[in-house]
């Protein structure tokens, strides 16, 4: 039995079209939604015609999932860099403040994830039910033991990252509303960090 002949590198060209279409695919599923979304926009934004397009992905879908699994690794490094070793309220704070800075610099990306999680993850449930659980689980397991030991509070260490994840990732999903709502002159993001500070203090305090 032969070994499967690896795939060949593809050419700076090749790398180049394949960036180019992922950046316009982004920009295009975090505006329209995967549904709104089309293949003609996509190549229409990433400046290649259909076909071309068709070459690197042979389907909407292939893009999506492209693009969210490449988003995985990213969206849990923050999370992944809690270190058990650590000052616990420290490390909570710094979770939080990272996500912060992300929803901050990576609006698209988040709204990505939440609209493929809002229509079931039909695309994607497996990295949700994989990675992201094996993950979630673990740190849950860190925090739980840091509240047993009394160094934090007693919070439920799964609904703790639910309400950081809520809290961080609101001001990139409903940045039109956040702003909208404050008025003009203000800094949605500085303000925000200051009151989760706040609030997490107050929430983590033993």
């Amino acid at each position: 039995m032969t070994e499967a002949t690896p795939p060949r590198p593809q050419t700076r060209i090749q790398r180049r079209n394949t960036e180019a279409i992922l950046e316009a695919a982004l920009e295009v599923f975090s505006a329209q939604g995967f549904r709104g979304a089309t293949l003609d926009q996509i190549a229409q934004a990433a400046g290649l015609s259909k076909p071309n397009l068709l070459y690197y992905f042979p389907s909407k879908e292939a893009i999506h999932v492209a693009l969210l699994e490449g988003l995985m690794d990213i969206w849990l490094a923050p999370l992944r860099a809690m270190d058990p070793a650590g000052e616990p309220k420290a490390e909570i704070m710094g979770y939080m403040r990272r996500k912060l800075e992300m929803s901050r610099e990576m609006p698209r990306e988040s709204r990505l994830f939440a609209n493929e999680v809002l229509q079931g993850a039909p695309r994607f449930i497996e990295g949700i039910e994989g990675d992201l659980k094996t993950l979630v689980d673990d740190k849950a397991a860190v925090i739980g033991a840091w509240a047993a030991a009394g160094k934090i509070a007693p919070v439920d260490p799964y609904h703790l990252i639910f309400s950081i994840w809520a809290l961080t990732q609101h001001y990139a999903d409903f940045d039109v509303q956040v702003r909208a709502v404050l008025g003009p002159g203000r800094a949605p993001f500085a303000e925000a960090e200051r009151f989760l500070e706040t609030l997490f203090e107050r929430l983590l305090a033993p």
